[in-house]
């Protein structure tokens, strides 16, 4: 009887507090709620203006308020940090309104969501792979807008974060003498990411590798390659030396290279 009881009593508090909720929105006008909305979001109080955005969309679909409300509940959970319920609104706005004014500010902020969840450059780079994507969308479908240059400077950030994690799976492969497996990752960086700060490394470590396979002719082709477009980069004069096959250390004692290592090179007497 009493364990009854207290599923009863638990059962009127989950009705109560489910009822308590609804009427926070019940009989209000579509400027109330949109005002309560942004209240909210002026107090920081973000889930909560996303609830707002939503009852203003939900109880006046067909005000002027009501697509507003779509893209400011979007807004809201990206504030929240609830980024798969922000793309969920953002990409529902982008879906109904794609010629809205506001079209461009969708984008934008789909693209933000990916952004931020953008991981350390040693885990998985899906996410990165998909701002860079919806980055590049927006300065290219929407040149214009206010958001364009941003989103250039952010894309540009990922590609050299993307690059990054590239470079970074080359030189484990060099240091376990997996040449022809890091030279794939360094070819990669050259050819997909080649506006980045990496390249010059990138080169580098390609003659490295073309060097270690006794590719000679790869090797100063690329070297070439790296002189003409990057002559005052301190790659480039790592790079001199070793196709020339001389010992640069002497010149330079401070200097071990990769190379060096992966070889197990010592120094000439």
């Amino acid at each position: 009887m009493k364990k009854n009881i207290l599923i009863l009593i638990a059962g009127t508090l989950i009705l109560c507090g489910c009822s308590s909720n609804e009427s926070a929105f019940t009989d209000k006008s579509v400027d109330d709620l949109y005002s309560m909305g942004k209240e909210d979001l002026d107090n920081e109080k973000f889930e909560e203006a996303a609830e707002a955005f939503d009852e203003v969309d939900r109880q006046h679909p067909y005000s002027q308020w009501a697509t507003k409300a779509q893209l400011m509940k979007g807004y809201a959970y990206y504030k929240a940090q609830k980024y798969p319920k922000a793309m969920a609104a953002i990409e529902s706005f982008i879906q109904l309104h794609p010629g809205h004014e506001d079209a461009p500010y969708a984008h934008y902020m789909r693209a933000l969501c990916y952004y931020e969840q953008i991981f350390h450059v040693q885990r998985d780079q899906k996410m990165a792979e998909q701002a860079a994507k919806s980055m590049q969308e927006v300065f290219t479908r929407y040149p214009e807008s206010q958001y364009a240059r941003d989103a250039k400077m952010k894309y540009e950030l990922i590609m050299d974060h993307l690059a990054g994690k590239e470079m970074t799976v080359g030189r484990y492969y060099l240091k376990k003498e997996g040449f022809a497996a890091a030279a794939n990752r360094f070819r990669s960086v050259v050819e997909y990411y080649n506006g980045t700060s990496h390249v010059p490394e990138a080169l580098h470590r390609l003659v490295e590798c073309y060097t270690a396979m006794g590719l000679k002719k790869e090797a100063l082709e690329t070297a070439a390659v790296l002189g003409h477009n990057f002559p005052s980069s301190p790659w480039y004069a790592d790079t001199y030396y070793l196709v020339k096959g001389e010992d640069h250390r002497q010149k330079d004692p401070s200097y071990t290279s990769l190379l060096d290592k992966v070889l197990g090179l010592t120094p000439k007497e």
